[in-house]
């Protein structure tokens, strides 16, 4: 059984699914995710039902209390040999301390923010795993006291960019882009309170960047995650589809392998686009009351995953107010124009990269299942 919360995670569960079936093809797998998981074979028992930040736990609490029910249902009716948890620890953890005392095994893969804030889990997570697998490379480290068995086996997005096309001209045309124009991808998130924040900003950064750089015959794409509702946000995907934005379902790593430069909402995006040496300006932006919270209880300098693994800034970083169109234009202008200041962020993307070169964790995290599972 597998149990992902949001976009990303539900990626990385499909990605393990695939290499559960090809390793067992018979293998029956249960879950809760979304539409790449079930064509990777899963069963779905439920869809992703996630929330991020304070206020938008309490608009989310009912759709999460009723898909954790169907989760622990779930596993009394199926009984499976191993449970993986990806991440999203507020539900995870409680959900694996029942299934604990079901005597199922626990795998939890790719964990939670532990070493930005509540270190206490580290503790509670080691208790309550058999087994952990991280995907970064300084966590390994922050459960070694703990005594748990825990492996850094790299990260999933590197398996996607490593076996993909990256002929930049040829994935612009594929995408219905100009391969001799430059390409800016919007990339606003997966959540739906990413989306309702971050929407507006991206379709003032293409106005203003159509009025003060139309000069650079800029073409804009921006690719949605498969499981957020395209109803609920008509009117800004309206607007900026008239504005000559290109949406694309899904297509979120090669709309980055095609694009020159990036405007990403912090998380796993920035890192795939890190990955792929496309240079970036970060943003993000959550209810006053999630932020004022995070600020007292966060201990990290940066928020997105590439200046975390540095421990500088690599890339830019605008938050809340700061996130608006007139900051995020002025660092896209330093990208276009300032051919060492980009030389050096993608330098840095390649140093982050080889760090991951060459690992298999979907294969790998396959491989402990199976050993788990006997």
């Amino acid at each position: 059984m597998i149990v992902t919360g949001e976009s990303s995670g539900e990626l990385y569960g499909s990605l393990l699914a695939k290499a559960l079936k090809t390793r067992c093809p018979a293998l029956h797998i249960i879950g809760i995710g979304g539409e790449r998981m079930k064509e990777a074979g899963v069963e779905l028992i439920s869809g992703i039902a996630s929330s991020f930040g304070i206020s938008e736990v309490v608009s989310s609490y009912k759709a999460l209390k009723e898909t954790f029910k169907k989760a622990v249902s779930a596993m009394v009716k199926f009984s499976p040999k191993v449970i993986v948890l990806i991440d999203y620890p507020d539900f995870n953890i409680r959900l694996a301390k029942i299934a604990k005392e079901k005597g199922i095994k626990i795998f939890y893969y790719v964990s939670p923010q532990v070493w930005a804030w509540r270190k206490g889990r580290v503790k509670t997570i080691a208790e309550v795993s058999d087994r952990i697998a991280v995907i970064l490379p300084f966590e390994e480290a922050i459960y070694r006291d703990t005594g748990a068995q825990c492996e850094f086996v790299g990260h999933p997005v590197m398996e996607e960019i490593e076996s993909m096309e990256q002929d930049k001209a040829a994935l612009k045309m594929s995408l219905g882009l100009t391969a001799e124009r430059p390409v800016l991808a919007l990339l606003p998130g997966s959540r739906p309170h990413e989306l309702k924040s971050l929407l507006p900003i991206m379709l003032d950064v293409v106005k203003t960047f159509a009025s003060e750089l139309s000069g650079y015959n800029c073409q804009f794409i921006m690719p949605v995650a498969p499981n957020i509702d395209m109803g609920k946000y008509k009117d800004y995907i309206e607007q900026l589809k008239n504005k000559g934005v290109i949406i694309k379902k899904e297509n979120a790593v090669n709309v980055l392998a095609a694009s020159d430069m990036a405007v990403i909402a912090s998380g796993t995006a920035a890192l795939q686009a890190a990955f792929l040496e496309t240079p970036m300006v970060v943003i993000y932006k959550v209810s006053p009351l999630s932020f004022f919270i995070a600020k007292l209880v966060v201990n990290v300098r940066y928020i997105s995953l590439i200046n975390l693994i540095t421990d500088r800034e690599v890339v830019k970083e605008l938050l809340q107010s700061g996130a608006n169109a007139k900051n995020i234009i002025s660092e896209l202008k330093k990208i276009l124009r300032d051919k060492d200041y980009r030389d050096r962020m993608t330098g840095q993307f390649r140093a982050v990269k080889d760090i991951f070169a060459g690992k298999r964790p979907s294969a790998r995290v396959a491989e402990i299942i199976c050993e788990m599972a006997a």
